[in-house]
């Protein structure tokens, strides 16, 4: 599969990281809700992302690790919020701009189809921005489509990332195809020896989704309900896939 260059995952970081901003100077205030984030508010919501961008940060300048690096957090005044935010995503730039995409660090993905590397992590980064500014769009009132190149590489990036590995498909085996309108393609392979994601083959697949990158990425990270995109088969192997967690 094709994934965006370094410098690509960072220059979209940068900008994913501004439009989330706007999004929060455009709602009525800190205190209105994440319709998608249930019980969260918008403050929690700026927050999480924030801290988030400084943990990997420091996650990343550590270098290989047995565990995640640990920051500690600090209260932040609401009207101080919007800079703090940015001081994040510059926190999380800079150290990958220093690191370069090959250094390896700890990752929660470890045996997945993603590599431990700081360029993984840029790159699940760019999803969280992305899925984040949507998240706060639908607060403000004024969602937008995640743009076109961050959702293609969202879709692959999730399924290597969040599916993909030597994990125990606890069901029928299945094979589900995922459509963007765009013309790209993935295939995810669910059996009980591993899951893995590549192009598809000629062969039918048990289940398929057909919609733009963008509805494609939300569906995934259950901001939209799959049956509000084009299925067909048997799509209720789409909901074990979101029921089921690898790790148990």
């Amino acid at each position: 599969m094709t994934t965006l260059e370094f410098p690509d995952l960072l220059r979209l970081i940068d900008e994913r990281s501004a439009a989330f901003r706007a999004a929060v100077a455009d709602a009525p205030g800190l205190d209105v809700p994440v319709p998608t984030c249930p019980g969260w508010t918008l403050l929690d919501l700026v927050r999480h992302l924030g801290e988030g961008q400084r943990t990997w940060a420091a996650t990343v300048a550590a270098g290989p690790a047995s565990a995640k690096a640990v920051v500690e957090s600090s209260p932040v005044a609401p009207e101080d919020l919007l800079a703090w935010s940015a001081e994040s995503a510059e926190a999380l730039l800079g150290t990958l701009r220093e690191s370069g995409p090959d250094r390896g660090c700890w990752t929660w993905w470890e045996g997945s189809q993603s590599p431990s590397t700081s360029g993984a992590v840029a790159r699940h980064r760019l999803q969280e921005v992305a899925v984040h500014t949507y998240d706060a769009q639908i607060a403000a009132g004024a969602p937008q489509p995640l743009p076109t190149e961050v959702a293609l590489d969202g879709v692959d990036e999730f399924l290597a990332t969040c599916c993909a590995g030597p994990y125990v498909w606890p069901h029928k085996p299945a094979v589900l195809d995922y459509h963007a309108t765009e013309g790209r393609s993935w295939r995810l392979w669910l059996t009980a020896d591993g899951v893995r994601v590549a192009s598809p083959d000629p062969s039918p697949a048990d289940a398929s989704i057909r919609g733009t990158a963008s509805d494609l990425v939300l569906v995934l990270y259950l901001r939209i309900p799959v049956d509000s995109l084009e299925t067909t088969g048997d799509t209720h192997i789409f909901e074990q896939l979101i029921d089921w967690d690898p790790d148990e």
